[in-house]
């Protein structure tokens, strides 16, 4: 028996976020390697869905982890971003943030002014998660213009009910 199950992403591809104050999805690629880690099939190219992800920059079904059991989840971020022309650096975790089942609930939503040097921030929340329901890490910025996350890390942990 397995009693935490675990999908541990990870990029140092560089990816633009749109300006506006809006949230974007992160993305994350499919292949193994560096510290990315799906033992559990939470983060495969083809969805429960059966949609399949062809192309993980281009693709927001690719910053998708699709619970494969339910229970008291555990989430943790990693954002490195490039510097830019912000006042405001903005990061949540959403259920659900493409409407595929039920519509968006967005919790751990941190809205951060610029610190001195780079900027690098980490984030750890709980919360359940159901099998169906898939969880993302969306971030935002209020730049005129794209600035770009140069790292970023997304990991779930869920402790199944009943254990």
């Amino acid at each position: 028996m397995t009693n935490v199950y675990v999908c541990s992403l990870k990029t140092d591809t560089p990816q633009a976020i749109a300006p506006g104050g809006t949230y974007s999805i992160v993305r994350f690629p499919y292949a193994a390697g560096a510290e990315s880690y799906d033992p559990h099939g939470m983060h495969d190219p083809v969805d429960p869905l059966g949609y399949e992800v062809r192309d993980w920059q281009r693709d927001d079904r690719s910053g998708l982890i699709w619970p494969t059991i339910g229970g008291w989840a555990t989430l943790t971020s990693l954002i490195y971003w490039e510097s830019g022309d912000y006042d405001e650096l903005r990061d949540r975790y959403v259920r659900d943030p493409l409407s595929l089942a039920g519509g968006p609930d967005s919790t751990a939503t941190e809205h951060r002014a610029p610190s001195p040097g780079i900027q690098c921030f980490h984030k750890t929340h709980q919360m359940f998660v159901t099998v169906g329901t898939p969880v993302a890490l969306l971030a935002g910025h209020t730049a005129p213009k794209n600035v770009r996350i140069t790292l970023a890390e997304f990991k779930l942990a869920i402790t199944p009910e009943g254990i």
